[in-house]
Parts: C-alpha cells; structure tokens; sequence
C-alpha cells in the first residue's frame, strides 16, 4: 500500500558483485534485497581468490549458488577485478538474457557501467555504503546502502556475531537526527504527485523521491516504511484513507 513496488518481480537481474568491495557477512540480506526488483538468474563475484581478504566469501558463495571469477592483480595496489567485472557485464548486457543488473560495490568505477546499461533502458540497482559517490549513485535507478542492511541482519543474531557489524553502531543514531534532511526531497515529490485537489498518492510520493533521488530509503532515515516517515511531520502533513474497488486501502497525502 504505501510503499508499492514499481518495478515488475518478473525481472530477470544480473548480480554482479566486487569481492574486493563488498561484504559477505551481508551477503544474504543483499539477495533479499534484490529479490524486491526482480528474480536473480546470473549470479557471479569477481576478485583475486588467492588473497585471504577473500576468505570470507568463499564459506557463502556455494550455499547461494554464486559463482566466482578469478582476477589476479596484476601490479601491487591496482585492483584488476572492475575491468573484468565492467567487460563480462557488456557481455550479459549484449547476449540479451539479463533485464536488468545489480552491481553490488562502493567504487564510482562503475559509474560509466550503470549509465551504459541504463542507456540499454534496462534496470540499474546498486548496493553500497553510504560514502559512496553521488554519480554512481545517481546513475543507478535504484541504490540501496548497505548500513539499511545491516540493522536487520543483527537485530536477531547471537551476541558473538555483533562484533562483525562495525558499521550498524555509527549507522544506528544518524537517521533518526536526520529525517528532517528528508523533507526538501519529500516536498518536491508532493508538488509533483499532487493531483488538483492538492492530495497524492501515498505509493506515487515514494516512486517520486525514488525517480528525485536513486538512494532514497526510509530506512535511512530510521523508518520502518514511508508512511511512518510522513508521520513524523504531523504538522503540515496529512494521511487519508481510501478503499478501492477491490477493497484495498489506498493513502493519500496532502499539505495541512
């Protein structure tokens, strides 16, 4: 209802990730995460197997049927894995069978890469950290940061798993201070979903900011869902209530 999903599960996603850029104690909440746009159908991870900042990968890579590609660095301090990643992705983009791709890194390498698949007009998400570059970020139709992951993932786990989390502390306390960072993006979408009696769509508001800004999560902002973060400005905003003729409940926001 409030944060109805524009785009078709029937996607066929390509899941790209840099090992080297990547963590794999998130690994499951990321699939989950993808899994929103559309069905995964090609799964693989790019990095230098033989370094052991890669071991951490290789006890989730078989139990998620990922496959991994070797890269090996070929000069010290130069990472080879985006140059092998960007070429296979061209390849999956012009064979035709993916539509849509994950890139799955925090480097603005691939900032080129997600606006060439987009020029394709196929479907662009990232996953990354929030100190990820604005133009890769921009550049992608969706990016989702992965401290909005980590909360759910240690919400439920042992205590002496937490110790691997060190971003969901420092990630925890910033979105409640910052939700009101959230309202020029929130009255742009308004003004532009706002239909002449001045009321808009509860789900066209998210497509909206999602369109405004590609990184848009009420997560980020420590809210369960967008109409929690529309009521956290209980003084100039206001929620209706419809049913539709199938009896669903549509939400409808207007100015107070």
């Amino acid at each position: 209802m409030a944060d109805t999903n524009p785009f078709p599960k029937f996607r066929a996603i390509a899941v790209l990730i840099d090992g080297d850029n990547a963590q794999p104690t998130l690994l499951d909440e990321i699939l989950a995460e993808i899994s929103k746009y559309g069905r995964t159908t090609i799964r693989r991870i790019y990095g230098d197997w033989t370094e052991p900042n890669m071991n951490g990968w290789k006890d989730v890579l078989q139990a998620n049927a990922i496959q991994p590609i070797q890269q090996f660095r070929h000069t010290v301090r130069k990472n080879a894995t985006d140059s092998t990643m960007i070429i296979e992705a061209m390849d999956i983009l012009h064979s035709g069978v993916a539509d849509g791709f994950c890139i799955v890194s925090s480097d603005s390498d691939y900032t080129r890469l997600a606006t060439r698949i987009r020029e394709k007009g196929l479907f662009v998400i990232g996953i990354g950290r929030q100190a990820t570059a604005k133009p890769f970020r921009n550049a992608c139709d969706v990016f989702v940061f992965t401290e909005n992951l980590t909360p759910q993932e240690s919400a439920g786990a042992p205590t002496e798993e937490k110790p691997k989390q060190r971003s969901a502390p420092t990630a925890t306390p910033k979105p409640v201070l910052s939700v009101i960072k959230a309202l020029p993006l929130l009255r742009r979408a308004l003004e532009n979903c706002a239909q002449d009696d001045g009321w808009a769509p509860l789900s066209a508001i998210g497509s909206s900011m999602r369109s405004l800004d590609s990184s848009f999560d009420h997560r980020t902002y420590g809210c369960p869902n967008l109409r929690t973060m529309i009521g956290r400005f209980p003084d100039f905003l206001e929620v209706r209530e419809e049913k539709t003729n199938g009896g669903n409940m549509v939400a409808f926001v207007r100015y107070k």
